[in-house]
């Protein structure tokens, strides 16, 4: 991981989040979906394309190829990755603690 991989976009964010289990990629854009009561909205391009980006930084790796349907993968999050989102998490998490002690002055 280096300094220009935080902070996250939303979209990887929610990637990262909806991969930590097994998920295949309709069911991330379902998950995200679902998440942000429909606040963020995934293309499939923009979903295939950062499931490629983030498979080149082993953030997330395939967990299993269905050759039955079209051989639909899932996805699963890599150690890297969960490391990735924590540092991210911990970041935001900063930012909501400094702006809400910020709001009581």
């Amino acid at each position: 991981m280096t300094e220009k991989d935080i902070p996250l976009t939303e979209a990887v964010y929610y990637i990262l989040l909806a991969v930590r289990r097994p998920n295949h990629g309709y069911g991330i854009i379902q998950e995200v979906g679902k998440l942000t009561g429909g606040r963020v909205v995934l293309g499939a391009g923009t979903l295939y394309g950062a499931i490629q980006t983030l498979q080149k930084k082993k953030w997330i790796d395939i967990y299993s190829v269905d050759t039955e349907s079209r051989k639909k993968k899932e996805y699963i999050i890599t150690d890297l990755g969960r490391a990735v989102f924590e540092t991210e998490r911990a970041r935001l998490m900063e930012l909501l603690k400094n702006a809400e002690l910020m709001g009581n002055e």
